[in-house]
């Protein structure tokens, strides 16, 4: 009897090596260099994150408070969001991330999951990162990419592209975090039951729901930097964080904190030696 247990993976290799694979070959670079061609078709949806102004809020912090910042960034959206779903962590592109959802790593329905992994980032938003999302949906190929000196794990095709130009997408109301994905994906879905009010339990015992802070605009026909016009359809949330400190200032703090206790010693510094 076959096991219907699925497992739930906690990186894009493990599911490759865990899998039957589409393609499993060798290929000649034209110079008598093979190369290895593996991996595996999925039917998935991409999720590419990005904070809002990043270049403008890191331009007073140096690299290692950059670094803090960013990894402040990421450690959040990962407590935050991931922990409610199935998706994986493609990979770290600078300020952004991607994520991969699929049937095949337990998804019911792929593109809802990533839309509301999109909302738990924006409505846990204490650090005021404002991301803006973009979502796409399709065949991707999951598969080893690099040479026999280094190989990594990743998802190829389309939507990909498609995701990170959506996420680059503003909305004409600046300021508040936003999700944009094909209008054509949005079909046969509704913002009640996609992202569902919030309940809030009373002092008495009564639930109620919290009013929807999410607005979902009408589709609009956009160019994309070096794709086809294609029409769009965003989410915007309503509700914006004020924190009582920044993350740029949570990150000067923090290095100030490793440079008292000596475990930071900043480029240039002459080694002590006892």
């Amino acid at each position: 009897m076959l096991s219907t247990v699925k497992y739930r993976y906690s990186s894009l290799e493990d599911f490759l090596i865990s899998n039957p694979l589409s393609v499993d070959a060798q290929l000649d670079d034209g110079w008598g260099a093979l190369y290895p061609v593996k991996g595996r078709e999925v039917n998935a949806a991409v999720l590419f994150s990005d904070m809002s102004s990043f270049s403008q809020r890191t331009l007073s912090l140096s690299p290692t408070e950059t670094l803090i910042f960013v990894n402040n960034f990421f450690a959040w959206v990962t407590a935050e969001a991931l922990r409610r779903t199935h998706g994986i962590i493609d990979k770290y592109i600078g300020d952004e991330m991607m994520i991969v959802f699929s049937d095949e790593f337990g998804s019911e329905d792929p593109f809802q999951e990533a839309v509301q992994t999109a909302r738990w980032m924006a409505e846990n938003d204490c650090l005021d990162f404002r991301p803006h999302m973009g979502i796409a949906c399709g065949i991707v190929t999951i598969g080893f990419v690099g040479t026999p000196l280094k190989y990594s794990c990743s998802a190829f095709g389309l939507p990909v592209t498609l995701a990170k130009r959506c996420a680059g997408m503003k909305s004409d109301e600046p300021g508040y975090a936003t999700i944009t994905f094909p209008a054509e994906v949005w079909a046969g879905h509704s913002l009640e039951a996609v992202l569902p009010p919030r309940k809030q339990k009373r002092s008495d015992g009564t639930v109620v729901e919290e009013r929807q802070s999410w607005e979902l605009i009408p589709p609009r026909r956009v160019e994309l930097k070096n794709m086809p016009p294609v029409e769009i359809q965003q989410i915007v949330n309503r509700v914006v964080n004020i924190p009582s400190q920044s993350a740029e200032e949570g990150a000067k703090e923090a290095l100030a904190g490793l440079r008292r206790k000596g475990i930071y010693r900043p480029y240039g510094a002459q080694s002590i030696r006892g």
